[in-house]
Formats: structure tokens, C-alpha cells, sequence
């Protein structure tokens, strides 16, 4: 087993183009929109199947200050390699939600793969789902994808 979430020569893809929306990695510019995205969506992404644990997004919010580390977070795993975050973006560019992509603990080849939506753009939550998975099933080297575990 290789102990890389992905190979060494494998090239990373930089952007997703989908029904009503596009990706890109997530970073500090987008702390803004981000933070405003989710925190206006707590319902909507704890009812997003994947997230059943209600611990995030957290009740009581984050600090600007605050989610701009856990971007900076997400940018450095995606710098490493280690972890692949994406924002998700309307047509316009405001930032609608994000996927979230990152080696199982217990198998570092099995991608454990998250998504959600704003409330706003609900109706995107399934698009969204089926253009990420043919893009992992076809466009990555993972041996087995698992997306919105129960």
C-alpha cells in the first residue's frame, strides 16, 4: 500500500465545471463568501447526508479570524497533498459550498469524500453529487470512493 493519498506524478485536477456551478481549490480568498455561505446554511448542511454528527458546521459559528485558518488548513493539506478541498462556486463566483476530499484514517487509498450546498442552492446538492463522483471515478487514482457515508 502506498503511503501517499495520491501518487507523486499524479496531476492534481485544479477545477471542476458543473451544472450551475464550478470548483477550485479552496483558500484564504475566499474567507469572506465561505464563512457567509455556511454560517447562513447550518440546518441545511447538518441535514446533508455526510455530515451526521453535528459537529460542524459548529451552532455558534467561527470568528472571520478563525475560518480563515481552517482555509489555510484546507490550502496547506491540498499544498501537501494529504487533502483536497474545494470551494463550490455559483456562475456569478459566490462561493455556494464545498467538497471536501481526504484519505480514510483507516486507508489512506479510500477517498472519504463530503459535500454540501447553501439553502439557497439546495436544488445544486444532487448535480453536485453526480459531477463529483463521475469526476473521482474517472479523473482520480483512488481505489475505492466513498461519498455521504451514512
Amino acid at each position: 500500500m502506498s503511503p501517499f493519498f495520491v501518487p507523486d506524478d499524479f496531476d492534481v485536477p485544479e477545477s471542476l465545471v458543473g451544472p450551475g456551478f464550478h470548483l477550485e481549490p479552496l483558500g484564504p480568498q475566499h474567507n469572506e463568501g465561505d464563512l457567509q455561505a455556511w454560517t447562513s446554511s447550518i440546518d441545511h448542511i447538518r441535514a446533508t447526508p455526510g455530515f451526521p454528527n453535528g459537529r460542524w458546521p459548529p451552532l455558534d459559528g467561527l470568528s472571520p479570524a478563525e475560518n480563515l485558518r481552517d482555509l489555510e488548513r484546507h490550502a496547506d493539506d491540498f499544498r501537501r497533498r494529504a487533502g483536497f478541498t474545494y470551494t463550490v462556486l455559483a456562475e456569478d463566483d459566490r462561493v455556494i459550498g464545498c467538497v471536501y476530499i481526504y484519505p480514510l484514517p483507516s486507508d489512506n487509498q479510500v477517498a472519504q469524500v463530503r459535500s454540501w450546498v447553501t439553502a439557497h442552492c439546495a436544488e445544486l446538492d444532487l448535480p453536485l453529487h453526480g459531477t463529483v463522483a463521475s469526476w473521482l471515478a474517472t479523473a482520480w487514482p483512488f481505489r475505492e470512493v466513498r461519498y455521504r457515508p451514512d
